[in-house]
């Protein structure tokens, strides 16, 4: 598989991810000032929005060999026609299945000179479990929020050491708390999403534990246990939080049945 910016045959040194970077990155100034100039609202998600929020530590992702694929965002529905403009404005073509067959949930554009393309979601992300952006846009400039930053990962029924990676970049990086506050991680709004759904509670709760498994794995001592001390907190937080009847009666079935949504893998044009 071919990778952005990054030589045929090149390996994932530091230099080299960070060259790739600074190109991700110069597209995506592009996109937000566009975005700006069309009056759009939308948010960076994925890898590198972990990036923008904790750049002092992406040494984490680097020494991982986590590497940029593309540049996704979240919109609001009220606003897709104009990020389809904005995108066409630029020169970027749109795929033709996905506008069919997903035109009001997700939208994907093509670049017109590199080999990467943009995911744009629509209100919610829906893979393993849903996450509802409605009026959360606003929280934060020019990625989702940070908790939002964190349940994008945690929805993640078969996670991966890229994913694990990025939850530890965040945490590391972030005090938690719980209060709203746009400088650190707010655990109610994550304990809140879990006390309601037993699927979203499973699913959290089995990767923060991977976090706690894998950290030592990943990260340097002192790092590891600043991240372990504040991923036990999270876990407390959502384990004493009251619970619904929804998701104490959801809770008697268990793993009898399954508790998240499969994902359908993209066709692209």
């Amino acid at each position: 598989m071919a990778i952005p910016f990054i030589p045929e045959g090149a390996e994932l040194t530091e230099e080299n991810l960070q060259k790739q970077e600074e190109k991700f990155l110069e597209i995506l100034d592009v996109l937000m000032e566009k975005a700006t100039e069309f009056n759009v609202t939308m948010r960076v998600i994925g890898s590198i929005a972990f990036r923008i929020k904790a750049p002092e530590y992406k040494h984490i992702q680097y020494k991982n060999q986590r590497f940029l694929t593309d540049v996704d965002f979240v919109t609001y529905g009220k606003h897709i026609t104009r990020v389809q403009d904005m995108f066409f404005d630029l020169g970027w073509t749109e795929n033709q299945n996905v506008l069919r067959l997903f035109g009001d949930k997700r939208r994907i554009f093509y670049h017109p000179d590199q080999d990467i393309h943009s995911d744009i979601f629509i209100d919610k992300l829906r893979f393993c479990h849903p996450i509802n952006f409605k009026k959360r846009l606003e929280l934060d400039y020019p990625t989702i929020s940070l908790v939002d930053l964190l349940l994008e990962k945690l929805q993640i029924v078969k996670i991966n050491k890229k994913d694990l990676v990025d939850i530890m970049l965040l945490i590391r990086k972030y005090p938690i708390s719980h209060q709203p506050q746009k400088d650190a991680v707010n655990i109610e709004h994550l304990a809140k999403i879990c006390a309601g759904n037993w699927g979203w509670w499973k699913t959290a709760t089995l990767n923060l534990d991977k976090v706690l498994q894998f950290a030592d794995s990943y990260l340097q001592e002192e790092d590891a246990k600043i991240v372990v001390e504040r991923i036990n907190t999270i876990i407390d937080t959502i384990q004493t939080r009251r619970k619904t009847i929804c998701w104490k009666l959801r809770n008697m079935i268990g793993e009898k049945m399954k508790w998240y949504n499969e994902v359908e893998e993209v066709q692209r044009d």
